[in-house]
């Protein structure tokens, strides 16, 4: 298991868009995506729970990947989120 904690850097946090590019990007991966977020455990290979969790620009996230494809999940996904999602 590999946990990491991001800022959300989009301008506009993760509504409708950049919780569909986050999910399909989760989504390649065999592994196990979960994003932590306050008290909150998303499954992050949903976009409906993703954009459900109201995440804002600027807010930080533990994001965990476990599973056989942990390590090039982590490094996608971190790159994802800190490029901004498409937004930036």
């Amino acid at each position: 298991m590999l946990s990491k904690t991001l800022t959300v850097v989009n301008p506009s946090g993760l509504h409708l868009r950049p919780a569909g590019v986050l999910s399909q990007t989760a989504m390649k991966f065999k592994c196990d995506v979960i994003i932590e977020y306050g008290e909150k455990r998303i499954v992050a290979k949903s976009v409906l729970n993703v954009m459900a969790a109201g995440i804002k620009s600027g807010a930080q996230i533990n994001l965990i990947c476990d599973g056989e494809d942990e390590e090039t999940a982590m490094k996608a996904l971190t790159e994802a989120i800190e490029s901004g999602l498409g937004e930036m």
